[in-house]
């Protein structure tokens, strides 16, 4: 699956700079589009592994956009009281309202993918969680929400020398903790789990998009772009 995504030319400085900056405008006036017309949410899913360009990718969307009308989530560990309640609360509580744009970072992937790495969990518990993971996503588009979800993926190559270029960093070396190693030793297990993961929630309601992560200029552009189309074709669908 995600052999699609590794490898490929990165794209140059100039093409960068000439389609981005009609790309800012675009999101933009879509964004208040979707804001004026309030019939639907949009949910981004951020997902995939550390050093793939994450944060740096949805940072320059805040920037691109207008900040003021977009929440972004980094949902970890439940507290006590989520933990009290089903699964899903944590993120139905903080689910965007309609016309605006929701992005979650640790969203409804994250611990069962981890837990089943761990061996916490067995492959039937993981399949249970995707399945109720599938459910909730349904629901979310049948109710008009736009469910929009990207991965962005790094080779073990890729992720190797990321880690190994921000330790050689003075003053990006901090980044690097024993954790990102620790992960990385488990890169096989995790790879392996997530395929399984997104193979299982991969709907049409809910497609997943993923994301070369190596190419820092080509993955914002790509999930700009994206991002974009989803939200024409979506709105298309309310003011038709």
């Amino acid at each position: 699956m995600f052999e699609a995504v590794e490898g490929g030319e990165k794209l140059d400085k100039a093409t960068y700079e000439k389609r981005v900056a009609k790309l800012r405008a675009a999101l933009l006036d879509m964004q208040y589009r979707v804001l004026t017309l309030k019939k639907f949410p949009v949910i981004v899913v951020i997902g995939g592994v550390e050093g793939a360009g994450k944060g740096e990718t949805v940072n320059l969307l805040n920037e691109w956009m207008d900040p003021r009308h977009i929440q972004a989530h980094a949902v970890g560990a439940p507290t006590d009281e989520e933990a009290m309640r089903p699964p899903m609360y944590r993120f139905w509580r903080r689910l965007p309202a309609k016309g605006r744009i929701g992005m979650f970072f640790g969203s409804w992937y994250t611990m069962p993918i981890v837990s089943h790495v761990l061996g916490e969990t067995s492959k039937k518990d993981l399949d249970l969680s995707m399945a109720e993971v599938r459910h909730f996503e349904t629901m979310l588009a049948k109710e008009g929400a736009l469910v929009v979800k990207y991965w962005f993926h790094l080779s073990k190559k890729d992720m190797k020398a990321r880690l190994e270029e921000l330790e050689e960093d003075k003053h990006n070396r901090w980044r690097v903790t024993k954790d990102d190693w620790k992960r990385f030793s488990m890169y096989d297990d995790y790879r392996r789990v997530s395929e399984r993961a997104l193979a299982e929630t991969w709907t049409n309601d809910a497609p997943w998009t993923l994301v070369n992560g190596s190419d820092p200029r080509g993955r914002v552009l790509f999930v700009g772009e994206s991002l974009l189309s989803a939200m024409a074709d979506h709105l298309e669908r309310f003011e038709g």
